[in-house]
């Protein structure tokens, strides 16, 4: 069990979200609460206990909130020996967290924007481990160095909490071997460089050289960007330093070469597409995929840009003197006064939300193709309700409004699997036969392809209400996200347990 101590960050109330499923006590699928749980910032301290049953070795945990620049936590807890695989068993494990670094006060940025409809100012600098590194100015003494010794193996255990960009991210001379991603084991393989989207987790083992290189490896991230809109596309740099032998001065350590990494163009939806495909589940008796082969429900979602007109007497800098928003099925989502899982279980959800999301666009339109002239967005609080133990496949259709543009979609209380993806619009007639049912990628967060699609699978076990929105905060905080209820089950530990007396007040 893990105990978490929110302190004060700023003014105002934020929540808390977990990159975990929640597990009761007894190991079964646990309740909703802990998960995303409110607490008010200030002088007081919220305590939060979870119980990390069956999870795999690695989880991110942050904070709920568009003002959460770098306030993200990583979770090792290994497995049990049975649970872990052999070339895992006795890896030196190294963490980064790849973040953002902004110069102006964060809440300030955010109200300039949503205010002025306009996009937010970008980060100063990206981070790792906090650290922005050589090549941004007067920063060269703030460089993370990860220190290696010749002949080992490592474990780096990476999270983008970098909430506004994906990013590539490789080290100069060295190739990696992808392990595992959320938490789940994937099938090995050699990469010289990683995609990591917003809020995504990514294992990958470092075999060192056998003996003292004479050298430094820069270790370098910067995003992948395939939208209009202006993002940080700056490069931030750690070194990978040898534990040099004794013969070796400080002063000749300094005066070794250093070598720099190829990433990838920013713009390379080639290797993104790439490096997503190489990703499979291990399909294994020990680590099953246990994908669901039928489903009981189908749902095709929209995701992308939009717009909402601007208030009167108001100039708004977004497209054409309108507002940006964004939106999952042409929704842009209105975030309520009333927590949604409470007014659910006190049965009081009238006013608070309706339990009416469209099973698919209400209006069709080639999505990829040239967008519609009419860019505004309907505004709701609609959720999506699902009997427990729904079998349910979900298409998330990318559009071209505003741009087509790669979402990273986020899935609370539950892992998925990526059953399909593609280019275009997704074809009902013919995709699915190309669906892969034998070992797909399990997680609970990924990446839309830009112009195109992705399929995801998942049982719906865990009773309560649950987002599902774009991992780039901006997105959200314009309207990219929804809400998927689950009822409860007819058994005692499927049905939605009441709340603990102390649970604070949203």
């Amino acid at each position: 069990m893990v105990d978490i101590m929110a302190h004060e960050l700023s003014n105002g109330t934020s929540g808390i979200s977990m990159a975990l499923d929640s597990f009761a006590a007894d190991g079964q699928m646990g309740q909703p609460i802990l998960p995303s749980a409110p607490y008010k910032l200030g002088r007081a301290t919220c305590i939060i206990s979870l119980w990390l049953a069956n999870e795999e070795p690695f989880s991110g945990m942050h904070i709920f909130f568009m003002a959460k620049i770098d306030s993200l936590w990583a979770f090792d807890h290994p497995p049990k020996e049975k649970r872990t695989l052999s070339l895992l068993r006795n890896p030196i494990r190294k963490s980064h967290i790849f973040g953002e670094w902004f110069n102006a006060d964060t809440e300030a940025i955010i109200s300039q924007a949503l205010q002025t409809g306009g996009g937010p100012n970008v980060s100063d600098a990206y981070t790792i481990n906090g650290l922005p590194g050589p090549l941004y100015n007067c920063s060269a003494k703030d460089t993370f160095k990860l220190k290696v010794k010749p002949g080992k193996t490592y474990l780096l255990r990476m999270i983008n909490a970098a909430l506004n960009d994906e990013l590539f991210f490789s080290i100069a001379n060295h190739s990696l071997r992808v392990v595992d991603a959320d938490a789940i084991y994937v099938k090995p393989f050699e990469t010289d460089t990683i995609l990591i989207t917003p809020g995504q987790t990514t294992n990958v083992l470092l075999k060192t050289k056998p003996n003292f290189p004479g050298a430094t490896f820069l270790m370098t991230a910067r995003p992948y960007a395939t939208g209009q809109g202006t993002f940080d596309n700056s490069t931030v740099a750690g070194i990978l330093e040898y534990q040099a032998p004794l013969r070796h001065s400080a002063v000749s350590m300094k005066k070794l070469p250093l070598y720099k990494p190829i990433l990838p163009a920013i713009n390379d939806t080639k290797f993104a597409t790439s490096f997503s495909k190489k990703l499979r589940s291990l399909a294994t008796p020990q680590f099953p995929a246990n994908v669901p082969q039928k489903v009981d429900k189908q749902f095709f979602f929209t995701v992308g840009l939009g717009t909402h007109p601007c208030d009167q007497n108001q100039t708004c800098q977004g497209p054409n003197g309108t507002k940006f928003a964004a939106a999952v099925s042409n929704i842009s989502f209105v975030q309520p006064t009333t927590a949604l899982l409470q007014a659910h279980y006190t049965g009081q959800s009238s006013g608070v939300y309706s339990p009416d999301f469209p099973v698919s666009p209400i209006h069709w339109f080639n999505y990829t193709g040239n967008p519609p002239n009419n860019t505004m967005v309907a505004i709701g609080t609609k959720l999506m309700v699902l009997p427990f133990n729904t079998r349910v496949e979900l298409v998330l259709q990318d559009t071209s409004i505003l741009g087509a543009e790669s979402h990273p979609l986020h899935l609370h209380g539950f892992n998925f699997f990526v059953v399909g993806r593609g280019f275009g619009n997704y074809d009902p007639n013919k995709d699915p036969k190309n669906f892969n049912l034998v070992d797909p990628i399990e997680r609970n967060t990924v990446g839309v392809p830009a112009g195109g699609w992705v399929a995801i699978r998942f049982l719906a076990d865990n009773p309560g209400v649950w987002f599902m929105h774009c991992h780039l905060e901006v997105h959200t905080s314009w309207g990219l996200k929804m809400a998927w209820l689950v009822l409860d089950g007819k058994l005692p530990n499927q049905k939605l347990l009441p709340p603990p007396a102390d649970l604070p007040k949203c």
